[in-house]
């Protein structure tokens, strides 16, 4: 007797951002039918160099596939109607350090005078 295990992957996708990989797998249940898994691993490293990972799951199960899809592009539709296709967050830009940098030189030189050791 064979027993079908519940977590057996049908269909499998990944996409890696970053520090973040997502995994949408098709995985089938009991009686054979088909559900999906989004899984979101992160990995952390510690001082010491070790590394983990926390990994957070959401089951979709096909009787909510259009509400989800629908509420998914509300939210994804606000959001880039509200703050544009941007990413503003400084840990994701890579020079932000240099741009602040370079913000504070130009401040700061813009209230300089011009003093030539003639005037003195």
């Amino acid at each position: 007797m064979s027993e079908r295990v519940e977590q057996e992957e049908i269909f499998s996708q990944v996409l890696r951002a970053g520090r973040r990989t997502y995994f949408f797998d098709v995985r089938s249940t009991k009686a054979d039918d088909y559900y999906l898994t989004i899984t979101e691993s992160k990995k952390f490293t510690h001082d010491d160099g070790s590394f983990h990972y926390q990994k957070h799951k959401i089951y979709l199960y096909k009787e909510d596939f259009s509400d989800f899809r629908e509420m998914l592009d509300k939210a994804t539709d606000y959001i880039v109607k509200e703050k544009g296709e941007e990413v503003i967050s400084e840990r994701h830009q890579k020079d932000y350090k240099k741009e602040e940098t370079e913000a504070v030189a130009e401040a700061s030189t813009d209230s300089f005078t011009d003093v030539s050791f003639d005037d003195i």
